[in-house]
């Protein structure tokens, strides 16, 4: 806050919330893939819609297709919540912490509203910008809006220099008898750091999926490295690997797999493609480029969800337990969150705000 902080969407728990909001922060509640605190955070609407704001922050094309903020008042009102304090909450206070251009239905105001079906359900049937129907529910989108948006071309920015890998560049040499292992949790960007005897073979460290131990590759994309690996528990993948360049927040490749064969697909997959989400199984892979930065795509949104479904299907085909795996994955090279994350330059005890060694 005496930094000038206004806003924050990482709160977990209702004490922090409520801390947050007594020294005149706006709470945005989360919703995302990863980390869910809606259900937490909810009994705040009660009484702090004013210093209330609904995000999602990180959710997948194929989950916005199901509904965004709507969906979340939605469940709002199912839970009881106060239907204005969630109205307010998820429209009038955004509008008015940013300053938004959007009219709040006052007199005078520009005509920009929704029109719904009932106060529960609040299906959306059309919408209106400056006082034109933009939507319709039973035609779409309409023609007013296709002349604002007019698909234009433009070029692909993409800084991305990384270099294949081969499978002894992943290999880690056992130089201890117990290592640190991170420890991943559904619904959760947190991590805690497990010490686990290595399973070795030959003098190097071997994936363990009977407990479920992986290893964990963070390669920098944005200049020749050598990729620092280290080990993660969490996932669950019986084979395979699975690989990204959406890995906040410098966005390098990450990769969680079992076998350094399939990780080093992985990842070569996503050099070759200068960016994207892949998931490799011996012969088989899946793959969504992500050519704009290695964080978007240029197709349609309807086609990138459908692509991405499929890679959440293949990989929960390989066994692993997480709902939403990529996103879960994206955070296991965010140093800030703690407790244990690893980043291009090794790993990091965000706790104690150092790099540790893998070997204890």
């Amino acid at each position: 806050m005496e930094a000038g902080i206004l806003t924050d969407h990482e709160c977990t728990a209702l004490p922090e919330a409520q801390e947050r909001i007594a020294l005149g922060m706006k709470i945005l509640i989360r919703e995302g893939c990863a980390a869910r605190d809606f259900d937490a955070l909810m009994p705040l609407l009660a009484r702090y819609d004013k210093e209330l704001m609904f995000c999602t922050d990180d959710a997948y094309p194929d989950d916005l297709q199901q509904g965004h903020i709507d969906a979340l008042v939605r469940r709002a009102i199912a839970a009881g919540m106060p239907f204005w304090n969630v109205l307010q909450a998820a429209c009038a206070t955004p509008v008015a912490h940013y300053g938004l251009p959007i009219g709040q239905l006052r007199v005078g105001d520009s005509a920009d509203f929704i029109v719904v079906d009932n106060f529960r359900s609040l299906t959306i049937l059309n919408t209106y910008i400056g006082g034109t129907k933009v939507y319709d529910r039973y035609e779409g989108v309409q023609p007013a809006l296709h002349v604002r948006t007019r698909r234009t071309t433009a070029a692909l920015p993409n800084n991305f220099k990384a270099r294949p890998v081969g499978v002894a560049d992943l290999q880690v040499e056992a130089t201890g008898s117990k290592m640190r292992v991170i420890a991943a949790h559904e619904r959760s960007l947190l991590t805690d750091v497990l010490t686990v005897a290595p399973r070795v073979e030959a003098g190097y460290v071997l994936t363990d999926t009977r407990k479920d131990v992986l290893k964990l590759v963070v390669q920098n994309r944005y200049e020749e490295a050598a990729p620092q690996v280290a080990f993660i528990h969490g996932f669950g993948l019986k084979r395979g690997a699975l690989a990204s360049t959406i890995a906040h927040d410098s966005h390098n490749i990450i990769a969680v797999g079992v076998s350094d064969t399939d990780l080093a697909a992985a990842i070569n997959a996503l050099v070759s493609s200068k960016g994207g989400m892949v998931a490799v199984c011996g012969d088989r892979q899946e793959l969504l480029p992500l050519p704009v930065a290695g964080l978007m795509s240029d197709e349609e949104g309807t086609e990138v969800a459908r692509v991405h479904a499929r890679l959440r299907t293949m990989a929960q085909h390989m066994g692993c337990r997480f709902e939403a795996p990529f996103m879960t994955l994206a955070f296991m090279a965010l140093p800030v969150i703690p407790r244990l994350k690893l980043t291009d330059r090794g790993l990091f005890d965000s706790e104690h705000f150092c790099f540790t060694p893998l070997f204890c």
